[in-house]
């Protein structure tokens, strides 16, 4: 689950600290992560780490810094492949402003990913729309240590195109980020 950045379009508040039902935003985000029983799950900060951690007490998380999370997502990224277990087959990469994600759009990910298929790449799709969170192939990882700035694994799902399953799922909360608090409404 990817928590470290620093919420610059949102304003001066930590976007993640947003209640959402009376829990932070990154609280109810992770929830639904763990609540999918999919793997051990792994939460990447950086802005406000303390913070932001404090937020999970008491959940089954691990909590890693990305000391340089102010280069951009992909130092996000760099820390959260470093912190996989060394045998899994792959990640799924979660955005922490993502809260409205089903747990069964996690577990539908994770079923259909097929690394003996040549699947580098797994991702929801709702109204043929492609959305997050996407799950990652092991394979990928020597390329998302050499990604850096502020940028995804986009470019690696378009140079892969043709090895990235899309799921249909009838979960429009793969769909809704919150960049900016004109989103929230």
């Amino acid at each position: 689950m990817l928590a470290a950045g620093t919420s610059s379009r949102w304003g001066e508040d930590n976007k993640l600290l947003t209640p959402i039902g009376g829990a932070p935003m990154i609280r109810r985000s992770v929830e639904a992560a763990t609540q999918a029983d999919v793997g051990p799950v792994v939460v990447v900060t950086g802005h406000e780490a303390e913070t932001v951690a404090a937020a999970l007490a008491g959940l089954p998380v691990a909590v890693v810094l990305a000391p340089d999370y102010a280069q951009g997502m992909s130092a996000s990224l760099k820390a959260g492949v470093a912190a996989a277990p060394a045998d899994c087959a792959g990640v799924l990469i979660c955005l922490g402003d993502m809260p409205f994600i089903a747990g069964t759009t996690y577990q539908r990910l994770v079923e259909a990913f097929d690394p003996t298929r040549g699947w580098v790449a797994v991702l929801p799709t709702f109204e043929g729309r492609r959305g997050n969170p996407v799950l990652l192939n092991r394979v990928l990882f020597p390329e998302i240590v050499g990604l850096s700035g502020d940028q995804g694994a986009r470019r690696l799902l378009a140079q892969h195109a043709d090895k990235v399953l899309e799921v249909a799922v009838d979960d429009p909360g793969v769909l809704r980020d919150f960049d900016r608090p004109e989103s929230f409404g």
